[in-house]
Parts: structure tokens; C-alpha cells; sequence
């Protein structure tokens, strides 16, 4: 019996070994092998690539976690400052609802008090995803950019043009209009150049000969106008009258204003020599005035152009010049009068005098008080 029990262990034993040994054989050589056996290089790089994705999970974690809040603590200060706003405007109404129902009124009983309407409900913090938040820290990170700084305010000052070429092409045209006066009637320019500057060459026969040529007469008193005119004007314009007034405006007051003053003059003139029967001392004496006058337009001339194209220094030198120079013509027009007058007419010095302060000083003064107290009203 315990032979028999030993055979049949033994037995067993085999037949289990054998099945070990038929389960633990090597495929054939013709089929690849299913297992991969890794190199240390490759387990390295897969740790290395798993421990950047996890470092880089980590990261995004905590970004999100970090704006979400930031998020959450913006808005609980959102609605803890509204909730503040919201009692203190309960709160005021209130009291102005205590205050209307206590004052008493003439005819009527005190109002009653109305009850206030309920608080609006708090505003609910949202817990999304915070985008916005996070946004707004990476713009304020941002290095190249102030996205969340103070605005700057540019303040810039408006151009004026400072040119003058308008005054340019204007003294350009004055002196081509001089120019041609100067070309196309030579003659008459000659005489009147005579009858200025050669007092005794100063006839009658000379006299009679600018006379019979009015068109040349009339473009040299034009040219007067337009260059006094022009002196006026910067005489204003310079002072502190002619402060914040256009100019070309002012240049067509003042030449407005030198016209009327002759015209007015001239016809006067002609209407006392018509009464009084001294039309001959009357015609001698505007012609005289008018002879200056067209002298004067001529002599202006380069002090227009020095004043206009000159520093404030140098123009004040050359506005005084050009003003002593305008005296002594006047002076010599009053004197150049006075004498063909005395001769046709017994008329006394003082009495040339008065006339003097009363149609050649009075006139400008009256047309200075006029021009000022208009331009005063108007600007």
C-alpha cells in the first residue's frame, strides 16, 4: 500500500513538470516576440516627458485657481459696496420721508409716511470660469503696455499762420500799379515832379498843363489812398487799438475812412469858393493839397515795404521816420497853400490858422474818435 501511494506521487510529480516545461517553451523563430524590453536612454525621456506634464498640470491648476479668486474676492467687494449704497439710500429716503411728514402744510394735514420699498436683493457671486479676470492680469502684466494705468492728457496749441506772402503780393501790386502809372504818363509824372520839388518853377503854364490831364491825376490820388491807407492800417494794427482786429478788415476801414475824409474836404472847398466868389484861391489851394498828397503816396511807398518785412525793433525806427516824414509834408502843404491863397485873396494868418484846425486837424481827430469808439463796440 505504500508502495502503491509513493508510485502514483511520483507520478504526478512528472506529469505536473511536464506541463511547466511544455507552458514556459520559446515561441518558434519564425514569430516576433511580444514582450519590448526598453533601454535605460528610453525610460529616462518617458520620465522625463512625465514629469513635465504633470510640472505643467500643476501650473494651469494653479493659474485657474489663483483667478478664480481673484474673481470671487472683486465680487464680494462689488457687492459689499453695493449692499453699502443700497443702505444708504434706504436711509435717506427714509428721512426725507419723515421730514415731508412731519412739516406741517397751510391747508392740508401732514402727509403720512410711505413705506419704503424693499432693499434689491444682493448681487450673486457666480462661480464660472474666471476668463475675464484672468485676462485682465495678463494684460496688466504686460510689459510693453499699460493697459491699466492713468489716461494722459495731450495738450496741444493751435497753429497761426505767421506768413505774409498776402502782404507780399499786395505791395507787389501797389508798386506795378505805380509802375505803370509811372510808364504810361511820363509827362504829367515829370511836371508833377517839378511843381514839388522847384518852387520857382512853380507857373501857372505848369500849373494849367496837370490840370488838362485828369486820368493820371485820379490814379495818383488812388494810389494815395491805397498806400495811406496801408500806413493807417499798421499804425493801428500796431498799437493797442488794433489789438484782435482782422486786417483786411481795418486796411478797408482806414482806407474807407482817408477817402471820405478828401472827398468831403474837396467838396466843401468847392462849395465855400462857389458862395464866397474865390472859386480861383479855392481850385489853387486843393490843388496844392491834392499835389501833396499824391507826393506822399509815392514817398510811402519803401516804408511800407521796410515796416512790413522788418523786426519789431527796426519797425518802431522806421515808423517813426516815416511819421516825422508825414509832418513835415503836411507842414509844407499848409505853408505851399498859404501863399498862391494870400495872393489871390487878403486873408490873414490867423485866419488861415482857424481854417487849418478846422478842416485839416478837427477831421482826423473827429475820424480817430469815430474809428476808435467803433472798433471798441465791435470787437
Amino acid at each position: 500500500m505504500i508502495r502503491l501511494c509513493s508510485l502514483l506521487l511520483f507520478c504526478l510529480l512528472m506529469l505536473t513538470r511536464a506541463d511547466a516545461q511544455t507552458d514556459t517553451t520559446r515561441p518558434p523563430a519564425g514569430q516576433p516576440d511580444s514582450a519590448r524590453h526598453l533601454s535605460p536612454a528610453d525610460s529616462l525621456r518617458r520620465d522625463s516627458l512625465a514629469r513635465v506634464r504633470k510640472a505643467r498640470r500643476d501650473s494651469l491648476r494653479l493659474v485657474r485657481l489663483a483667478a478664480k479668486r481673484d474673481s470671487i474676492a472683486v465680487a464680494q467687494k462689488d457687492s459689499v459696496s453695493n449692499a453699502a449704497a443700497t443702505k444708504a439710500a434706504i436711509a435717506a429716503a427714509q428721512k426725507d420721508s419723515l421730514a415731508k411728514a412731519v412739516t406741517p402744510t397751510a391747508t392740508a394735514t401732514p402727509a403720512a409716511v410711505k413705506p419704503s420699498a424693499p432693499p434689491p436683493p444682493a448681487p450673486v457671486v457666480r462661480e464660472g470660469p474666471p476668463e475675464l479676470s484672468f485676462w485682465q492680469k495678463v494684460l496688466t502684466r504686460n510689459p510693453f503696455f499699460n493697459f491699466t494705468g492713468m489716461p494722459v492728457v495731450d495738450i496741444y496749441e493751435l497753429h497761426h499762420s505767421n506768413s505774409k506772402d498776402s502782404l507780399f503780393y499786395l505791395l507787389v501790386g501797389i508798386l506795378f500799379y505805380f509802375a505803370l502809372i509811372r510808364i504810361s504818363f511820363e509827362k504829367y509824372f515829370n511836371n508833377l515832379m517839378t511843381l514839388f520839388f522847384r518852387v520857382s518853377l512853380r507857373q501857372q503854364q505848369i500849373r494849367e498843363q496837370v490840370l488838362q490831364t485828369p486820368l493820371p491825376s485820379l490814379l495818383l490820388n488812388i494810389l494815395f489812398i491805397i498806400s495811406g491807407g496801408l500806413y493807417a492800417c499798421y499804425l493801428v494794427r500796431y498799437s493797442r487799438i488794433g489789438e484782435g482786429i482782422g486786417f483786411w478788415m481795418l486796411y478797408l476801414y482806414c482806407m474807407a475812412a482817408l477817402a471820405t475824409i478828401y472827398l468831403v474836404k474837396f467838396v466843401v472847398l468847392k462849395f465855400v469858393g462857389w458862395v464866397f466868389s474865390i472859386s480861383r484861391a479855392t481850385d489853387i489851394y486843393i490843388f496844392v493839397v491834392f499835389l501833396v498828397n499824391k507826393m506822399l503816396g509815392i514817398f510811402l511807398l519803401p516804408f511800407l515795404i521796410l515796416i512790413t518785412f522788418s523786426g519789431p525793433e527796426v519797425r518802431e525806427i522806421f515808423i517813426t521816420i516815416s511819421l516825422a516824414m508825414v509832418f513835415v509834408m503836411w507842414a509844407y502843404r499848409a505853408l505851399a497853400g498859404y501863399r498862391p491863397v494870400r495872393s489871390e485873396i487878403k486873408l490873414a494868418p490867423f485866419y488861415f490858422f482857424l481854417y487849418l484846425c478846422a478842416f485839416e486837424v478837427a477831421p482826423l481827430l473827429l475820424i480817430y474818435k469815430v474809428l476808435l469808439t467803433y472798433l471798441e463796440k465791435v470787437y
